[in-house]
């Protein structure tokens, strides 16, 4: 029984029944080489329609949106296809216009859930957030242009849909990357997608989750950080450059508090209070990122680069702690710095919270739970990235070991040569008593029992 079905969409332009120049479009459904026209109520200039691309000529915002409803009438007539199959209805083209027909408004678009979900955002997500999402959106715009879509239905997002846009992300070149993307930031994007299509399903302008069968991976990645002497070497650096010495600052600075850029570039004078333990200086803030208090008291080299910049006269026209630079300089005025003080690193201003998180504190005794607190984050699985054993701790815990089974080795000589004693000692007695009759040596046992 022959259950495969031919299908396909085309757009055509009655030009016999034109009036004033202008011809009504129609779309047309072929099932099985069995056709049927649908008016889609839209009117256009003779001369405005390409017949060969079946679309608006030109890239007018007119011509844009014109053949993005061609684009959404597309998708809606291939959505009423695919739920007569699912569903087992008999597919054909009489059933799939009178669906489509009946359905009488093409819902909701992914464009449309995108601006929505960007107005959500923009007052409730860190800058951060807002430019890392705009980012995947941009990329989610290409991967539509990329399938001559300028829109789609959210009806006919699948997995399907999700898997494409996965492989597509995978091959793309992003402008200025002398390679394509890592598989983690393929993950970081489809992620956020995720979220913004889990935003529709929760809004109810889908039935369903699309994408609930996806699951997503990470591959594990190193984050680099500076050793004890890393640091101290470009702590103590005398640098001839303000710029390079200012940004230096700001990295060891972070690295001995573990407070991010763009939160130190926030801090005044009311974030430093003076605690109950002997007068020692502490910073209290809000993660911009994740809104969380974060409590930290100030080791000494941190308290004295505060003093530094005290009467500076940048933080005295800021009302800053520190001198304020944007990130982008910060990071490449670090690249001078590495190269200047030796350090054969990437470094990076964020290396500066990894180096306090494994260098200065956990390498240090500080409970993972600690850190957690003073990183300020909202769960401790964040902070276990951080969580390694540098070489240090790996010889000084072996040479624990190495301790412990040099004291288990001593004990055992010590019994093997208490055992070699006694049986001398042994062998000795027997010597003594061995000319003895039993008469006598019952006596002897006598006189000891007795003692």
């Amino acid at each position: 029984m022959r259950t495969s079905k031919t299908f396909s969409i085309q757009f055509w332009m009655d030009t016999k029944k034109s009036i004033n120049g202008e011809g009504l479009i129609y779309g047309r459904v072929n099932v099985d080489q069995k056709r049927s026209s649908i008016s889609l109520k839209r009117k256009l200039d003779i001369e405005q329609w390409d017949e060969k691309n079946q679309k608006h000529h030109g890239n007018s915002q007119k011509a844009k949106d014109f053949n993005r409803y061609l684009d959404l009438s597309r998708a809606k007539l291939f959505t009423c296809y695919q739920e007569l199959r699912d569903n087992g209805s008999p597919v054909t083209s009489k059933a799939i216009k009178n669906l489509f027909l009946n359905e009488g408004s093409f819902g909701h678009t992914l464009k449309e859930l995108i601006d929505y979900h960007s107005k959500k955002i923009e007052n409730t997500h860190a800058v951060g957030s807002i430019r890392n999402f705009k980012v995947t959106e941009g990329y989610v715009e290409r991967f539509l242009k990329n399938k001559h879509l300028t829109d789609i239905a959210l009806s006919v997002l699948n997995y399907e849909f999700l898997c494409d846009f996965e492989n597509f992300l995978n091959a793309y070149y992003p402008k200025g990357h002398p390679k394509a993307m890592s598989h983690n930031t393929v993950t970081k994007h489809i992620q956020r997608l995720r979220k913004i299509v889990t935003l529709a399903y929760n809004l109810e302008w889908i039935k369903d989750d699309p994408f609930r069968r996806w699951k997503s991976s990470f591959d594990k990645v190193d984050r680099e950080f500076l050793s004890d002497s890393e640091l101290s070497k470009l702590a103590t650096h005398h640098f001839e450059l303000d710029r390079l010495d200012r940004v230096r600052d700001l990295f060891v600075f972070s690295g001995y508090t573990g407070i991010s850029y763009v939160d130190i570039r926030n801090l005044t004078k009311k974030n430093v209070w003076i605690g109950d333990d002997k007068g020692h200086k502490w910073i209290t803030t809000f993660r911009q990122k994740t809104n969380t208090k974060i409590k930290i008291p100030l080791l000494f080299r941190a308290e004295q680069i505060l003093l530094k910049y005290e009467a500076h006269p940048v933080t005295q026209f800021t009302g800053k702690l520190l001198p304020s630079i944007t990130n982008e300089k910060a990071n490449l005025y670090l690249k001078e710095i590495a190269k200047e003080v030796g350090i054969e690193k990437n470094l990076t201003f964020h290396m500066a919270r990894h180096t306090f998180a494994t260098t200065v504190a956990l390498s240090n005794g500080m409970p993972i739970e600690t850190v957690s607190k003073i990183l300020g984050h909202s769960k401790i699985t964040t902070t276990q990235i951080y969580a390694r054993v540098m070489d240090h701790k790996i010889k000084s815990d072996m040479d624990a070991v190495q301790e412990r089974l040099n004291e288990k080795a001593r004990k055992i000589e010590e019994e093997k040569e208490l055992m070699h004693l006694r049986e001398k000692i042994i062998a000795a007695e027997k010597k003594n008593y061995s000319h003895m009759s039993k008469e006598e040596l019952l006596k002897k046992l006598n006189n000891v029992l007795n003692e």
